[in-house]
């Protein structure tokens, strides 16, 4: 197929164009639509399946441990997921994936279903074998996106055809889920203020139907020659010791994994936020779950509109301290709109800092090791919150700290990981140096290296 000319981002029509590029890819196009559909659908369960174990227990703790079951999987699997998303089709396991998740999705609804037939009060033996199906289902789903997850963030170099669309491919793909990310907590808080959670689970259910077909109409290039198999505890042993060696890569996960954990109060005990500090409802933490993605989404398109990755490592401790601000800001609100607002910065600075962090290491790392490396991501970014739910659960109970104090400790953990990271930024500048001027970001030594980095960055900022 003949591939359209890149616009530039001068052309009358340019800039739109520019912000776009990577829809030039027609698998792309397919990935992004499908994805877009599916991940509303995401939002709807994610908002439901903590509004339903709120209101069966009222407890911190239940929602901690919950949200846990979901996550730990990617904390405890990803790396080896991440060895065999190098070796596997990464096409043909995304389908299997999103085909279990619809599974997945459908078993909640049935469970949501059951409750709303049972009426109130339910015993406690039905209460407990509801709860323990809720966790079981949710702990499927983790072991599932402990696969899923680092094959989207690797499959993407195999979607888009020109190699310098790839950071425009990422930003995208965030400002696709955040707004998703907006469009489905609106979604299920008034459906299940009018109906119940089980019709957020069967909507989802569904919507991985166009995933799954998009996925299907993809003409997917066979993916570069792989190197000769080793023991996969060899090759994990290899990904490690490739991210141990590099200095950014051990500084952007580390501080994605301290901003993972401090942002895990916020998102674990919003329902609590809810009905104990706001005295609201479920439409309340659609609205608040939506200020969020508002923010998120902001930040994607700024980061869209980005011409390179220079400039990405100073940007990152800013964000996370922004990210630290806005925690200690919506733990201290009991005012909605207070609250509302925190939350649109708290979007903005964790957005950008992930996909900062994201579109660095996809820049950077060699090919043949992007699977266990973007595993690492996944459990760097993801995995560290199974940990943070259950500290949270627990310190947010009545009697403790509650859900502000924990929240507010929260945005603590973020500043203090940008302050580090601040201190190591140099170091970083450094090594990243040499590799952008190989791979053509930075100009050869027309000037010295340092002062062309300085004046792109000054540029991009």
């Amino acid at each position: 197929m003949a591939q359209a000319p890149p616009v530039p981002d001068d052309h009358p029509n340019g800039k739109f164009a520019f912000l776009l590029r990577a829809f030039n890819s027609r698998n792309y196009r397919l990935f992004f639509s499908g994805q877009l559909i599916s991940l509303v659908g995401t939002w709807l369960t994610n908002v439901a399946l903590s509004w339903l174990v709120n209101r069966l227990t009222n407890s911190p703790r239940m929602l901690g441990l919950v949200n846990f079951a979901a996550l730990i999987p990617a904390f405890c699997l990803a790396p080896f997921a991440g060895v065999l998303v190098d070796r596997w089709n990464k096409h043909r396991l995304l389908v299997w994936t999103q085909s279990l998740s619809m599974i997945q999705s459908f078993g909640l609804a049935a469970l949501a279903f059951v409750v709303a037939g049972l009426g109130a009060p339910i015993s406690s033996t039905t209460l407990t074998a509801l709860l323990t199906g809720l966790i079981v289902l949710a702990t499927f789903q983790g072991l599932v996106n402990a696969f899923d997850i680092p094959t989207r963030q690797s499959f993407v170099i195999q979607l888009v055809e020109r190699r310098e669309d790839l950071p425009n491919a990422i930003a995208l793909n965030s400002s696709m889920f955040n707004f998703a990310r907006l469009l489905g907590p609106f979604a299920a808080g008034f459906l299940i203020y009018v109906f119940h959670e089980g019709w957020c689970f069967t909507l989802d259910g569904i919507s991985y139907i166009a995933v799954i077909i998009a996925l299907l109409m993809m003409r997917v290039p066979p993916a570069p020659q792989a190197a000769p198999r080793k023991r996969v505890l060899t090759d994990l042993a290899d990904g490690v010791k490739y991210a141990a060696g590099m200095k950014s890569l051990r500084a952007i996960l580390g501080l994605l994994a301290m901003a993972s954990l401090a942002a895990t109060p916020q998102m674990v005990l919003m329902p609590q936020f809810v009905t104990r500090v706001l005295h609201g409802d479920s439409r309340t933490q659609g609205f608040l779950t939506g200020a969020v993605a508002i923010g998120a989404l902001l930040g994607a398109i700024r980061l869209a509109g980005r011409k390179s990755v220079v400039g990405l490592g100073r940007i990152m401790p800013m964000a996370a301290a922004g990210m630290g601000l806005s925690l200690i800001l919506f733990g201290y609100s009991s005012n909605f709109w207070f609250s509302f607002a925190s939350l649109i910065l708290l979007g903005f600075c964790t957005m950008t800092q992930m996909v900062a962090g994201n579109t660095l290491i996809q820049t950077i790392v060699e090919d043949h090791m992007r699977g266990r490396v973007m595993s690492l991501f996944t459990m760097s970014f993801m995995g560290m919150m199974p940990i943070g739910s259950l500290i949270s659960g627990f310190l947010a109970e009545p009697g403790f700290l509650g859900p502000q104090l924990t929240t507010m400790l929260g945005g603590t953990v973020a500043l203090l990981g940008a302050a580090l990271f601040g201190m190591l930024l140099p170091g970083i500048r450094r090594e990243l140096r040499p590799i952008y001027i190989s791979r053509g970001i930075l100009p050869p030594q027309d000037l010295s290296a340092q002062k062309a980095l300085d004046t792109v960055e000054e540029s991009e900022r």
